[in-house]
């Protein structure tokens, strides 16, 4: 059986984020401290070594064109107080043989150039590093004027060196430790003081219950600002998806209370009824009254998922807009031939646009639907897709009684049937899907007048494509 994981704590993320560099800084900053503490002991030692260096050099004579060498003792006590420094020498004449001292210990990679000058090097002898010092110093032979260079070299060990300066680090690292565990207390201190904030706002979240009203943003850091934004923009949308379903219910109820009456009311004539032909006839009807309420559901359930709260996005993509309305319009011509009405389809050339199929062909389908019922028997209905100035437009067009500019903004509403559509059975819901279909699209509907008398809806698309809207 696997335990559920447990979530990470953003107090420990936050001390570890902070831990991590700080012991990667530790670790640098070891590093330079025993650099400089190596620099340091090489100062302080190489002053030892050059004193012992000019103590044998004292010791040096030339006697009758010989070289006399007299190594003093202080020049090897100068190294007695130290660690256990190994001690090596070598003085050899201009010819390079050795005076005294050990044969192979190496030279300077350079000589120096200067007479009495001090060059310290790092060297490897017997498979022992080295601190090393040299000289070239001239050895005057009184009683005959003459005058000889000799090398004078002296090397140590370099383990009190290390020894020194791993002192020096170890302390510094103590120092530094204690200072690092100090600096991490204060900022677990800090970030759960930091963090009270957060803690308060999750509290009130808790507390809300199902409120969706904004969260106060007074008092709060800067920090957590947007976090609050963003939470009330979230609350905002999903108050505006409640509202959303509390609207469709309330149409459903608002749809279907008449319909549903009337389908009762028939039922039971319809069941009274002995005579065949009656009960026919209010089958019939019944038979209506279902269609009519289904259409409404149908539009219901549409315009519900389609409107802005209810943050639906269309899938967009290139379309022939005149090959779906002739297609839509073809689907229709037996509904127009059924209501006595001339249905016709015009383009302009081939006219593309960016759209999901299946909604610019309910859009058209509904404003196809309208202008059948309203225009009334013996109308002229006319599908038209053309560019208007590079927009893609498509029209429906008829000779019917048309809408009073007065009632154009209201026709748009829900279930608004205006003056003209009393007599005619419906919804009121088809604009309004329309438009919200071409908001979607990014396209704009206007109603205006048909020359000689009807309406003309004409959807105006974008000519440069568009981006679906989504709920804000």
């Amino acid at each position: 059986m696997r335990l559920p994981r447990q979530a990470p704590s953003l107090r420990l993320q936050l001390s570890l984020w902070l831990l991590l560099p700080l012991m990667a800084l530790l670790a640098f900053d070891a590093w330079l401290t025993y650099e400089r503490a190596m620099s340091a002991a090489h100062i302080a030692f190489d002053r030892t070594l050059e004193a012992s260096l000019r103590a044998m050099r004292e010791g040096i004579r030339l006697r009758e064109g010989r070289l006399q060498v007299d190594v003093p003792n202080l020049a090897l006590e100068l190294f007695d107080d130290q660690a256990g420094p190994r001690i090596f020498y070598r003085i050899r004449d201009e010819d390079g043989a050795t005076v005294t001292g050990y044969d192979d210990l190496p030279m300077p990679a350079e000589a120096p150039l200067r007479l009495y000058r001090t060059e310290f090097y790092d060297t490897v002898f017997r498979e022992h590093p080295l601190r090393m010092a040299a000289q070239a110093l001239p050895v005057h032979d009184v009683g005959s004027a003459r005058t000889r260079l000799v090398w004078v070299l002296v090397g140590e060990t370099i383990e009190p060196r290390q020894l020194l300066a791993r002192d020096i680090l170890i302390g510094s690292l103590l120092q530094e430790l204690m200072l690092v565990t100090l600096a991490l207390g204060i900022v677990w201190l800090g970030v759960r003081r930091g963090l009270r904030p957060l803690n308060r706002l999750s509290d009130t979240v808790a507390r809300r219950g199902t409120q969706l009203d904004p969260i106060e943003q007074k008092d709060l850091p800067a920090e957590m600002k947007p976090l609050v934004q963003a939470l009330n923009q979230y609350m905002d949308r999903l108050h505006g998806m409640v509202q959303a379903r509390k609207r469709f219910f309330a149409d459903a109820a608002h749809q279907l209370k008449t319909p549903l009456a009337i389908i009762q009311a028939q039922s039971e004539l319809a069941l009274r009824e002995r005579d065949a032909e009656r009960v026919r006839e209010h089958m019939r009807l019944l038979h209506g009254t279902v269609r009519h309420a289904s259409k409404g559901v149908q539009q219901l359930l549409s315009l519900s998922r389609l409107e802005p709260d209810a943050g639906y996005m269309p899938t967009l993509g290139p379309l022939r807009l005149d090959a779906l309305a002739q297609g839509v319009a073809l689907d229709w011509a037996p509904v127009a031939r059924g209501s006595e009405v001339d249905l016709g389809f015009e383009q302009e050339g081939s006219v593309e646009v960016a759209g999901q199929a299946e909604l610019l062909q309910e859009l058209t389908g509904n404003l196809i639907d309208n202008a059948i019922r309203y225009a009334g028997r013996g109308a002229v209905v006319t599908v038209r897709v053309a560019l208007h100035g590079g927009v893609p437009r498509l029209q429906v067009i008829d000779n019917g009684p048309g809408i009073a500019p007065a009632e154009r903004d209201a026709v748009f509403r829900r279930f608004y049937r205006g003056e003209s559509g009393q007599s005619v059975e419906g919804t009121g819901l088809g604009l309004s899907i329309v438009r919200e279909i071409a908001r979607l699209h990014g396209a704009a509907v206007e109603l205006a007048d048909t020359p000689g008398g009807g309406l003309t809806v004409s959807v105006n698309f974008s000519a440069a494509g568009h981006k679906p809207e989504t709920c804000s």
